[in-house]
């Protein structure tokens, strides 16, 4: 089973940045996942929220600045002094630093509030330009994402985010071009689960940060989950 470093390892130091996603290599986990937003010049910028204020010292909308604007801002100053002026990360810096690491990467595009026009051709560019398209899944909660994606790329692993039991879910994927699915932890004893068994759907789980769920997860035959301490994680399943 794959441990991925949910936001880096974003219970050691800020999520969706740099020092996040270098501990997370540091612990040995299996992949990162991360955010990514689009900025007002249309780059791939990561960070979780729509808006920056919650993990940087500014306010406003991610998609009404620039990235060498957004870029001023301090996105570790809240964590704890040690990250003061950690900036926020673009996607292809971040693609230039893991691409000869061996991770894989979890790119969830966050479409569910803003679309953001363009943003699935623009990272699918991205992980051409860096050769990451076999090490990269897509993920999001819109499934229209999922389908332009697919539209771009035909060979990139894509997966649809979830909080609820679907009904035929392996139709549902299926119309909407994704491989796999992601899961909301509480769904683990779902009907739906036992459905993707059946139909051997891979599907991961986040996000665990108990031991004991994580354990369930391998029983359930997940494959993958997502977790803010991939080291105790993956050192005790």
């Amino acid at each position: 089973m794959k441990i991925f470093a949910h936001r880096g390892a974003s219970r050691y130091a800020p999520e969706n940045t740099l020092p996040a996603f270098e501990i997370a290599h540091e612990l040995g986990a299996d992949g990162i996942e991360l955010d990514v937003q689009l900025t007002k010049d249309l780059i791939p910028v990561i960070i979780h929220d729509e808006n920056i204020r919650r993990t940087t010292n500014g306010t406003g909308f991610v998609q009404n600045y620039t990235l060498d604007e957004l870029q001023e801002f301090d996105a570790g100053y809240w964590f704890s002094k040690q990250y003061l002026h950690t900036p926020i990360m673009s996607l292809k810096e971040f693609l230039q630093w893991v691409q000869n690491k061996n991770m894989l990467v979890n790119i969830e595009l966050k479409t569910n509030v803003i679309e953001y026009p363009t943003i699935e051709r623009r990272v699918i560019e991205l992980l051409t330009e860096y050769n990451m398209i076999n090490k990269t899944t897509i993920s999001s909660f819109n499934p229209y994402t999922i389908q332009r994606v697919r539209d771009v790329s035909a060979d990139i692993e894509l997966a649809w985010l979830t909080k609820n039991q679907v009904k035929d879910i392996e139709q549902f994927l299926h119309e909407i071009g994704a491989n796999t699915i992601h899961i909301k932890s509480r769904l683990l004893s779902s009907k739906m689960v036992k459905r993707l068994l059946n139909y051997d759907i891979p599907f991961r789980v986040y996000t665990v940060n108990r031991v004991s769920l994580a354990r369930k997860c391998v029983t359930m035959g997940a494959d993958g989950l997502f977790t803010d301490i991939p080291d105790v994680i993956k050192n005790n399943i």
